[in-house]
Order: C-alpha cells, then sequence, then structure tokens
C-alpha cells in the first residue's frame, strides 16, 4: 500500500476485515450499528450517537472569499508540543470484542500510535480490564517519544495507583481519564468499585500523576468547574460518543456554553460525531482548542494499516484547509463564531 491509497479503498478493505458490528458506513453516523451491544452502538436505542452526529451537519458554514489570498497555518501548540493539525486520534478499548479480530488492543496502538506521530499528530490510546493493554499502549508511547495520550478509564485508585507508573514511564506529553465510562458494568463490579468520582479522589489521582490531565466526559459548565476545581489542565466535552446514556444532548450542543466559561483556563477539547474537517473547523469556531475523532481510525487502521491512518489524517487535514480558504480564515485562531451559521 502507498501512502496516496483513497479513503474509498480504505472503507472498501476495512468491510472484508472489521467483524460482526461495525459496518464501515462511508461516514459514520451511528444509524447502522446503532445498538448493538456488544460492538460499536450504545446503550439503550443508541440515540445519543445519531444526535452527535447530526447536531454538527445543523451547523453551516459561512462563505467568505473577499480575503486577501495568504498561506494556511493549520498547527496548534497544546501543552508544549506543535502538532500539524487541531485533532487527534480518539481512545478505543476492547478491539477484538468490537471490530473483529485482525487487530487486538495491543497490536491496533501499534499501528495507530506510530502512525499518528509521525503524521504530525497524537493518538489518544484506550485501556481495558486486561494490565497488557495499558503497558501495550504506553511502550508505543514510549517509542514515539512521549506523543500520545494513554486514557485511564475511572478504575478505582489503587489500580489507578498501579497504572501510573506506566504512564510516568512514557513520558507521555498528557494523560486523560475517561470518566463518562463510570456507567460500563465491568467498573461497577469491581472490587473496590470504580466509576464516579468525587472531586477530592479526581484531584488526587491529578496530583499523584503529575503531568497536563485532561478530564474526558464532561458535558455541562458544571462538571467543567469540578474539573477545574480538581487541578484538571484539559476538559474534552465528550458523553462516550453517544455509547452510555440515550437522551443526552450532543456535544455540539453544548460546548460553546461550556467554552466561553473555560476558554483560557483549560485546554477545551471536544468528540462525538465529528467526522470531516468542516466539522473539525465548526468545533473550533464554537470554542474547542483542538477535536478528537474515534471510529472512523478504527476504519483506517482495519482498512489500511499505517498507510490507511496516515491517509485518513491527510483526508481530514485537506478538508480543514479547503474549508478555512472558503470562509476566508488563514490561522486557527482566526476562526470563530462569526464564520459559522447555526439556528
Amino acid at each position: 500500500m502507498n501512502t496516496t491509497m483513497s479513503y474509498t479503498e480504505i472503507i472498501e478493505n476495512a468491510k472484508k476485515n472489521i467483524g460482526p458490528y461495525c459496518k464501515a458506513c462511508p461516514e459514520c453516523n451511528g444509524r447502522a450499528c446503532r445498538n448493538q451491544i456488544p460492538g460499536p452502538g450504545a446503550k439503550g436505542i443508541g440515540d445519543t450517537a445519531i444526535r452527535n452526529y447530526d447536531k454538527w451537519k445543523e451547523i453551516r458554514l459561512n462563505m467568505d472569499t473577499l480575503v486577501a489570498a495568504s498561506n494556511i497555518d493549520t498547527k496548534r501548540t497544546i501543552y508544549g508540543k506543535e502538532f500539524a493539525y487541531p485533532f487527534f486520534a480518539g481512545p478505543v478499548g476492547a478491539i477484538s470484542l468490537h471490530y473483529g479480530d485482525s487487530y487486538n488492543d495491543l497490536t491496533y496502538n501499534e499501528v495507530l500510535v506510530k502512525a499518528c506521530a509521525d503524521a504530525g499528530i497524537a493518538a489518544f490510546t484506550g485501556d481495558g480490564v486486561n494490565p497488557e493493554v495499558m503497558k501495550a499502549a504506553t511502550d508505543c508511547i514510549k517509542l514515539v517519544d512521549g506523543v500520545g495520550v494513554p486514557t485511564v478509564k475511572p478504575w478505582n485508585l489503587n489500580t489507578i495507583k498501579e497504572k501510573s507508573q506506566l504512564i510516568k514511564d512514557c513520558n507521555a506529553f498528557a494523560v486523560a481519564m475517561d470518566v463518562d465510562a463510570a456507567g460500563l458494568p465491568f467498573l461497577k463490579n469491581m472490587q473496590p468499585p470504580a466509576g464516579r468520582k468525587s472531586v477530592e479522589e479526581l484531584r488526587e489521582i491529578i496530583q499523584q500523576i503529575n503531568r497536563p490531565f485532561i478530564v474526558k466526559g464532561v458535558m455541562t459548565v458544571k462538571g467543567a468547574e469540578k474539573a477545574f476545581e480538581a487541578g484538571a489542565s484539559g476538559i474534552l466535552v465528550s458523553n462516550h460518543g453517544g455509547r452510555v446514556l440515550d437522551q443526552c444532548p450532543s456535544t455540539a450542543e453544548v460546548l460553546e456554553e461550556i467554552a466561553k466559561e473555560f476558554k483560557g483556563k483549560m485546554t477545551i477539547f471536544v468528540d462525538g460525531g465529528i467526522r470531516s474537517g468542516a466539522d473539525l473547523f465548526k468545533s473550533l469556531a464554537l470554542g474547542a482548542d483542538a477535536a478528537i475523532i474515534a471510529r472512523p481510525f478504527v476504519t483506517a487502521v482495519f482498512g489500511g494499516g499505517y498507510e490507511g491512518v496516515r491517509s485518513y489524517i491527510q483526508k481530514i487535514g485537506a478538508e480543514l484547509i479547503d474549508v478555512m480558504e472558503m470562509c476566508g480564515v488563514s490561522s486557527l485562531d482566526e476562526i470563530t463564531s462569526e464564520c459559522i451559521w447555526k439556528k
């Protein structure tokens, strides 16, 4: 394979390899997989994943080409590291269970982390009940000089302490915790139980890990306030891809309110249904510093391995550049709410 493989090729290859649940749709919108569990779907009827996707599409772009031509700059610096684009690959776990046996958590991260780092972005890596998942993920991040974000499940405090040394050893530039995973059954069944965290517990975890800490799963201003109080460096506006609770608002609907309160105080990330450079542009216009894309990266790995990931990153980056050109901006800082149209 080569780095010029098309996204159509990636999709067609993925359909042959990706297992029974994900349908490797041309654009992942949550409809075909819906509420299939286990798998890429969601608890309940799966309406939140669909809403995530739909609400980005309801936001439209304000075209403005009466602007002097200039070079487009898509670079973003986060926690002291410069990245080629303001988007990252999201954390995905239980790969074999959800997507078939062509890859597992270990081999998936081996491909994803290196391909993202080589393309100028970073990958968030997943976590799992098997301790080897976090070990392998942090080993991959160490090999790319810390350009990756290990994402720790909200385990009980003893388990987190065991994993924190792996995070420190890999020299990751940041770490995340997906508190939106609190409803997953395997966490509730742990002894002592895992899941929801108080501000005091979260503060203890952040101090223990002692590096830029991103709280994934914030959907309200109140939640952002708690993360800030606990000492978080960033928040990820996320409802776990719509997989953990029906009838949530979409991330697109709550992002702007949260960003208005905390922009500049913490780094603001967002995920959930972002599927194009246009969606990425909209997320920046609503106040995010960067966006996270998860499930399409699974398709890219299963459909093309290392080259599939590189090609997918180039696709999203090229789309962002095109939107920036057509909306009259040349740098990410110029992207504001004036660049988009909402009902």
